[in-house]
């Protein structure tokens, strides 16, 4: 299915080339300066076995120190812009902004917003990146609760009065449909619970609810003077149809579009569920016993409310995956998976560069970028993330497989845009190295390497640092001969960062002994001068 050959040209002028992270994967400093605990700092330290290795963020990439550090990154990226979230609970300790506002975290912010200013780097401001306050999740169950609402709608309204001169394009939400499935319905992420068939559902609701009442409040009281954007930032796979002839087969894909874009696209688009969604849950609802739909229904003044609140359509990509229908039956029990009726695959000729996930399949990402264009009006759309892990167990600089997504992935936008798809800005995913959720460090999706052993978190450039600058600034794929170059170029200059890397150890063991060993020698001189001293003196009188 590969759509033919690549594409040489570049992208229209004033195209916005970033990269991205989030406060809680790279931060660190998770109960510093005032910060108050997150459902993701509970997730790690007391529900063992859940993350790979029991590891944590509390330290992490180190970010909330190294501010400076990872803007030369960007710069040595020649980037336009910087995609980064806000700690709620930095903020807000306790979530509720009627308690406390702490100073330092609206100081971190904004002190950090402005560097990225003074060196030419929009950000690109995230509201919540999975980062629930904790004492929001005790006191009233979190996102299954419509609470969260108000007081999302409080902070978000927080932060356009403290960052909103600064802040021109604003996300509400960073991927809902993996906080809602997998915090309420798998509990592979925060807050764990396995509310299977409601929980997912219920939370999505709220969310929703949520980003319509913050477009509102910015579209209100702040978009006159400070003439910003509120969108949304919606991350899935490309669904394609096993058998493009089979119309079962067609319509399960068109159903796992839905059950995952559309879920949350089609009311902020439209003002309602996808009808399919409706259907099958309400018929599986039905079928096991119930009274009525687990999937909860938006009043006609909600669809109203919700309808077009969006200026932006933020949209995430990683792989594809075919679909086939496959009935499960409604004695199995209620849950997502299950109200869809479908099943995944991947093509084993599809190269999986190395781990599990994501698999390499460029055509899926055109293909998913026009679906959007034709679903929802062709909105104003911005990719907010987009990228490849590795999973290696030794450094790895040479990341030719990254270099290869990213050549493929590109291209398949530069060909939707020639579709006529209104993509403005593109983030690739991520700047650095940094706690990936339930696989901890495992993962590491960064254009710098992290050194996590070592304290002071060293960042060292990969091979693709070089590629992803070049096609930034060609602004595209000029020719072929000047794309293999670049190829050449970034795979030069890794073999010399990993001589650096390599030295690591040694350098790491000769920080040991500047800042432990000498210290500890000289102390143990001092202490033996004055005995002797003492001695001496003694012995004098």
């Amino acid at each position: 299915r590969d759509d033919a050959s690549f594409y040489y040209g570049t992208f229209p002028p004033g195209f916005s080339w970033g990269v991205g992270s989030s406060a809680y994967q790279t931060e660190g400093a998770w109960d510093q300066d005032g910060k108050g605990p997150s459902i993701w700092d509970t997730f790690t330290h007391r529900q063992k076995g859940r993350v790979f290795m029991n590891q944590t963020a509390d330290s992490s990439c180190e970010s909330y120190y190294k501010t400076q550090d990872d803007i030369k990154l960007l710069k040595e990226l020649n980037v336009s812009h910087y995609r980064i979230s806000i700690s709620w609970p930095r903020l807000i300790p306790t979530g509720v902004k009627a308690d406390y506002v702490n100073g330092k975290g609206v100081k971190f912010y904004s002190d950090f917003i402005n560097t990225l200013l003074e060196n030419d780097i929009t950000p690109i401001v995230t509201l919540y990146h999975w980062d629930l306050p904790q004492m929001l999740q005790v006191k009233f169950g979190g996102w299954q609760n419509v609470s969260m609402v108000t007081y999302f709608n409080d902070y978000a309204n927080l932060c356009f009065e403290k960052f909103g001169d600064q802040v021109k394009h604003w996300i509400t939400f960073s991927d809902p449909w993996s906080v809602a499935k997998e915090g309420y319905e798998t509990g592979r992420h925060a807050p764990g619970l396995k509310l299977r068939g409601t929980g997912a559902y219920t939370a999505a609701h709220h969310i929703i609810k949520s980003h319509a009442k913050v477009w509102h409040s910015y579209d209100k009281i702040w978009r006159k003077k400070q003439q910003g954007l509120v969108g949304i930032s919606l991350t899935c796979n490309w669904g394609e149809p096993v058998d493009i002839t089979n119309p079962k087969d067609i319509e399960a894909a068109e159903r796992y579009m839905q059950f995952c874009l559309g879920w949350f696209a089609n009311p902020i688009c439209a003002g309602d569920y996808p009808q399919v969604m409706k259907d099958y849950i309400g018929r599986k609802s039905t079928e096991q016993g119930l009274g009525m739909s687990r999937l909860p229904v938006f009043s006609i003044h909600e669809k109203n409310y919700i309808k077009g609140t969006f200026d932006f359509l933020g949209l995430g990509h990683f792989t594809t995956r075919y679909i086939t229908e496959k009935n499960h039956p409604a004695r199995q029990g209620p849950s997502y998976q299950n109200d869809r009726d479908i099943a995944e695959l991947v093509d084993p000729n599809w190269s999986d560069l190395g781990c599990n996930w994501p698999h390499l399949v460029p055509w899926g990402f055109r293909r998913l970028l026009n679906f959007v264009q034709t679903q929802y009006g062709n909105p104003l759309v911005y990719v907010t993330e987009n990228g490849v892990s590795e999973k290696l167990n030794h450094i790895q600089l040479c990341d030719e497989w990254r270099i290869q997504y990213l050549k493929g992935y590109i291209n398949e936008m530069l060909k939707a845009i020639k579709d006529g798809v209104n993509v403005k800005g593109y983030t690739s995913w991520s700047l650095l190295d940094k706690f990936e959720w339930e696989n901890g460090y495992s993962y590491r999706y960064g254009f710098f390497y992290v050194e996590f052993n070592n304290r002071n978190k060293p960042r060292y450039p990969k091979a693709s640092v070089q590629y992803y600058k070049n096609i930034i600034s060609a602004n595209g794929f000029p020719n072929p001969i000047e794309v293999e170059r670049w190829y050449s170029i970034a795979t030069e200059t890794c073999s010399t960062t990993n001589q650096i890397l390599a030295a690591e150890p040694l350098l790491h063991h000769m920080q040991m002994v500047t800042e432990i060993v000498v210290p500890t020698v000289c102390t143990l001189c001092i202490l033996l001068s004055a005995v002797l001293l003492t001695f001496l003196l003694r012995r004098q009188s």
